[in-house]
């Protein structure tokens, strides 16, 4: 399966996410903010980003540019509660996967991890 670095502030979504997708077989690396998850992706290459918007430190749009940066091939997913939130991330749609809105269910994440990681196989 794959190995996933989750970029989210709010440590309970955090844990429950990474839960559910080593449920599914991932391996998951947590970053509680944009900042902790950079110092990750130039330490180790992942399979997928999975980071909220806003967050201290580093937001998530600076954190999507950065990893495109280093590396192009890796699928970004964002979340976010906030509509602005989604509007600031469109100009990204050339690197971003998807814009995941929360709140989301467990089926939905998953859904949306499943997907980004079948269109960086293809």
């Amino acid at each position: 399966m794959a190995k996933i670095l989750i970029a989210e502030d709010e440590d309970s979504l955090r844990r429950f996410v990474a839960r559910a997708l080593v449920m599914d077989g991932h391996e998951v690396v947590e970053a509680g903010d944009g900042a902790e998850a950079l110092d990750y992706l130039l330490e180790t290459s992942f399979d997928l980003l999975l980071s909220d918007i806003r967050m201290p430190v580093m937001d998530g749009i600076a954190l999507a540019t950065a990893s495109a940066e280093n590396n192009p091939a890796m699928p970004i997913l964002l979340m976010t509660g906030y509509a602005e939130q989604r509007e600031r991330a469109e100009p990204l749609m050339k690197i971003v996967v998807d814009v995941v809105p929360k709140p989301f269910t467990l089926p939905d994440i998953r859904q949306a991890v499943a997907e980004a990681l079948t269109q960086q196989a293809a």
